[in-house]
């Protein structure tokens, strides 16, 4: 538990309704409002943390959320679940107690626990902004939407967590601040590292990059893999997963970041693991944030001696190896003026009242927020599959076509040009495709949503069909494929199945 600061509120700010900004995370949230300064202020929850674990113990028809269900995680035969965000977005369910849930209901869940303690230390929220990761999918934003609208969050926004912590750097008096800076977030669960030009308070992100399994959990995993060798090699008996537990080894990694060697013990029986056995398990996932901050500074078009400063988001960047990884990577020693577990969350306050029905605000806050700007750009590729004529071999075959690529200014809306291939064609097949390169093979891409256009029988061939994409504040794509000529046409909002939830089967639960 984190200790009581002047950055946190400590009483109930009466009738009038807050603007939340919440950081759900892979392993742990936090919720953060404005005071009525309008500076950022994180929220404590019931127990008096700033942060509570994503974790939900059910049983029966009772929940309990956070860190009761943190310490059964791992517990044989508890019915706790943590680290769904990483499978937000798609078909995967968990059983638990006779119940299937997907990570979308236990994301509401959990955001269901993160409103009511807010709401009970600072009253009635007006507006929310929940973060996520800027390499999150289409459909990982849509189930994140639907998790906080069916928790009863009044959410019109959500903001990727780099640029959520640029704009509390931005906004924050502590470090001034002017040029290019670069934004490393490595949490529990999730990378991102993200580009950004501040002037002032206006915020521009000029490329981001990350990869969406990459942190504090497989770093867990990988002293959990130390401690099963070593535990071999000196009581030549096989260590088991429950023996010594994610929970330990997060303890264990906690301390390795202030010393050189921790006592670990496991079925009654010592081993010491060391800060430099565990560096080395972690050399790969080190490799690869490097060289995805290589990358996002390729896509800026800078170097490292073009970045002004490295600021620090997420609980993970506290160990000294992330921190000698960033120093060799930009040059320089990286910057934390705030708690790096909820700096997401201050910032994601800030951009509720910014974007929010400002008439709630006093006219201190007014002048406080309106001083803020940002310009956020796509994370992805966005395309759709068309047939290719025009090739090496002079063969008709399939291939992508970039309709929106990834960097664009959002909100943004294109439209390209297609036609039909054969005379008395009926209909088209319509894709939408996204990826993380400028791919042209389908084989290379994920196809987020497909459908039937029909056309109009007897024309000839070459019939235009336009597709035409839009992104909003979101990040979420709608699509219109249109048959000129008849003016037929698909219109789409994408989503998933899982986010599409009826939130009426978690109410019969009681969420502690």
């Amino acid at each position: 538990m984190l200790p009581r600061s002047k950055s946190t509120i400590l009483m109930n700010q009466g009738n009038s309704m807050a603007f939340f900004g919440i950081d759900l995370g892979t392993t742990f949230c936090s919720v953060a409002t404005i005071d009525e300064t309008g500076r950022p202020v994180s929220i404590l929850n019931k127990e008096g943390g700033n942060s509570t674990p994503s974790c939900v113990l059910i049983d029966g028809t009772d929940i309990a959320v956070g860190e009761e269900a943190r310490k059964q995680m791992f517990v044989p035969g508890a019915n706790a679940i943590g680290r769904f965000k990483r499978d937000m977005g798609t078909n995967k369910t968990y059983e638990v107690d006779g119940n299937t849930f997907t990570p979308t209901e236990l994301s509401c869940i959990l955001l269901k626990k993160l409103k009511a303690d807010a709401e009970e230390s600072v009253g009635p929220c007006g507006e929310a902004v929940v973060t996520i990761p800027a390499n999150f999918a289409n459909e990982a934003r849509e189930a994140t939407l639907a998790a906080a609208k069916a928790a009863g969050l009044n959410v019109k926004y959500i903001i990727n967590e780099p640029t959520a912590a640029a704009l509390y750097y931005s906004f924050n008096g502590d470090v001034k601040v002017s040029g290019n800076y670069a934004v490393y977030d490595l949490g529990g669960g999730t990378f991102d590292i993200s580009i950004v030009a501040i002037n002032g308070h206006d915020v521009e992100v000029l490329a981001s990059n990350g990869v969406g399994k990459l942190g504090g959990d497989d770093f867990d995993r990988a002293l959990q893999l130390v401690a099963q060798k070593k535990f071999l090699a000196l009581h030549g008996d096989t260590l088991e997963d429950a023996d010594y537990d994610k929970n330990s080894a997060e303890e264990q990694k906690i301390s390795l970041s202030s010393r050189d060697s921790v006592k670990a013990r496991a079925n009654r029986k010592n081993i010491e693991l060391t800060r430099s056995e565990f560096e080395e398990a972690l050399s790969s996932f080190i490799a690869q944030t490097e060289m995805l901050c290589e990358a996002a500074l390729e896509e800026a078009g800078l170097e490292p001696s073009d970045i002004e400063a490295v600021f620090f988001a997420g609980g993970s960047t506290r160990i000294p190896l992330v921190k000698e990884s960033v120093k060799r990577t930009f040059n320089k020693e990286p910057i934390t003026v705030a708690n790096v577990d909820y700096v997401v969350s201050l910032g994601a306050a800030l951009y509720a009242a910014h974007k929010g029905d400002t008439s709630a605000l006093s006219s201190v806050q007014r002048n406080s927020i309106k001083k803020l700007s940002l310009q956020e750009r796509t994370s992805k590729y966005f395309g759709t599959i068309s047939m290719d004529s025009d090739n090496a071999r002079g063969e008709d075959r399939l291939s992508v076509s970039v309709i929106i690529p990834k960097g664009e200014m959002i909100p943004c809306e294109v439209t390209k040009s297609f036609s039909t291939v054969r005379e008395g064609q009926t209909a088209v097949h319509c894709r939408v495709t996204e990826s993380n390169a400028p791919e042209t093979d389908p084989k290379f891409v994920k196809v987020i949503w497909e459908g039937d256009l029909e056309l109009p029988p007897g024309r000839d061939a070459g019939q235009v069909v336009t597709a035409s994409y839009a992104f909003d504040d979101n990040q979420i794509m709608k699509c219109r494929f249109l048959d000129v000529g008849s003016e037929k046409e698909i219109v789409i909002e994408l989503s998933t199945e899982g986010a599409k939830m009826d939130s009426s089967g978690i109410d019969k639960f009681t969420v502690e």
